[in-house]
């Protein structure tokens, strides 16, 4: 099994983990009613996804 000769150091461990942070989510706006939602979903306030009523929304 390999051992490391030296320990990494905190610069080091840290460069290699610079791509762990959490990204924010992107939002989109509905094209039907223009509430923000998230991409490639279906629409919660109107219930529309890709121009065509999916859910049946209650008035």
């Amino acid at each position: 099994m390999a051992v490391p000769k030296k320990k990494t150091s905190k610069a080091k461990k840290n460069m290699r983990r610079s791509h762990h942070a959490i990204k924010a989510s992107s939002l989109s706006t509905c094209d039907h009613c223009g509430a923000p939602k998230r991409p490639h979903r279906v629409c919660l306030e109107c219930g529309s996804y890709n121009g065509k009523q999916v859910i049946a929304q209650a008035e």
